[in-house]
């Protein structure tokens, strides 16, 4: 069976330093983002008393929104144009941020703990999906054994 970067094996093993580095930062970004984003509301009174309360701040949120953006586009574009050219991670990417915007502008209270948290889990895997993809494409056409 052969598989080629045009429908790449999303399963395989080999990893690429270029891709894996930005992911793993991509991956870390995302997932510290949607902890923060789900433990913020329920310890926003602890927090000023533990000297945290800078972590309540929208700008402490939009600024991690806005870095895990960057590493995202250019992790992942990168390896879109460069490697795999699949369109998965690119659009799951899209609907993290779509979901975590959406929950910080329109949803409010207890189900923007919720919502946003998810955004940042979908990043997450946006990142680790690009990390597979890019680990099984090398612009060449891969080869695997039917077993038998």
């Amino acid at each position: 069976m052969q598989f080629s970067c045009d429908n790449a094996y999303i399963w395989g093993v080999e990893r690429t330093r270029y891709s894996s580095r930005l992911d793993h930062a991509g991956m870390t970004a995302s997932i510290l983002c949607a902890v923060h984003c789900a433990i913020v509301p329920v310890l926003i009174t602890v927090l000023p008393l533990a000297g945290l309360g800078f972590l309540a701040n929208p700008l402490v949120e939009w600024s991690m929104i806005i870095f895990a953006l960057f590493v995202g586009c250019y992790a992942i574009g990168s390896s879109y144009f460069r490697i795999h050219h699949q369109a998965l991670p690119v659009l799951v990417l899209i609907a993290g941020f779509m979901v975590i915007i959406t929950g910080h502008i329109w949803v409010h209270g207890w189900r923007e703990g919720i919502i946003v948290p998810m955004g940042g889990l979908l990043i997450a895997t946006a990142h680790f999906i690009n990390y597979r993809y890019a680990g099984n494409c090398t612009k060449h056409t891969h080869h695997q054994s039917d077993g038998g």
